[in-house]
């Protein structure tokens, strides 16, 4: 079951597509939009990639953050940026500490604000259309 809406986003520190170390506390005072996906390139995630990288400059222009998150490691997740242009940092989940701390057990969406409160949660993800889903989601 998600993390509800209001509750604190647990912290975490990661890595990138490139190997650099990323944290939750690098985007305080940003809407940062955390997406968890099963698998790297396969239909489904291929499709929600790209509904955000095609959304990028929508998301770039409200000062809003997305980060995909997978257990795939940075390799995988290097060839998958490369093959389908995405412009948008991929986190290597390979222990599963954020998928454990976010309690995801299947595709979900948080969006945290600039306080790092959770403010959305999306369990009910449409791959094709998700990007623009939590714009509007935002008001944005």
């Amino acid at each position: 079951m998600p993390l509800a809406v209001g509750t604190d986003a647990p912290a975490f520190t990661a890595k990138d597509t490139n190997g650099n170390t990323v944290s939750l506390s690098d985007f305080a005072g940003k809407t940062v939009v955390l997406y968890f996906y099963p698998k790297d390139d396969t239909p489904g995630c291929t499709k929600q990639a790209c509904s955000f990288r095609d959304a990028q400059p929508e998301y770039q222009s409200k000062d809003v953050v997305v980060l995909g998150v997978s257990a795939d490691d940075e390799v995988s997740h290097q060839a998958f940026t490369s093959k389908y242009n995405l412009n948008f940092p991929l986190l290597a989940d390979t222990d599963k500490s954020l998928i454990k701390a976010f309690d995801v057990d299947k595709r979900v969406t948080y969006v945290i604000d600039p306080t790092g409160k959770i403010s959305h949660v999306d369990a009910n993800v449409n791959t094709s259309t998700h990007a623009s889903d939590i714009l509007a989601a935002l008001g944005l």
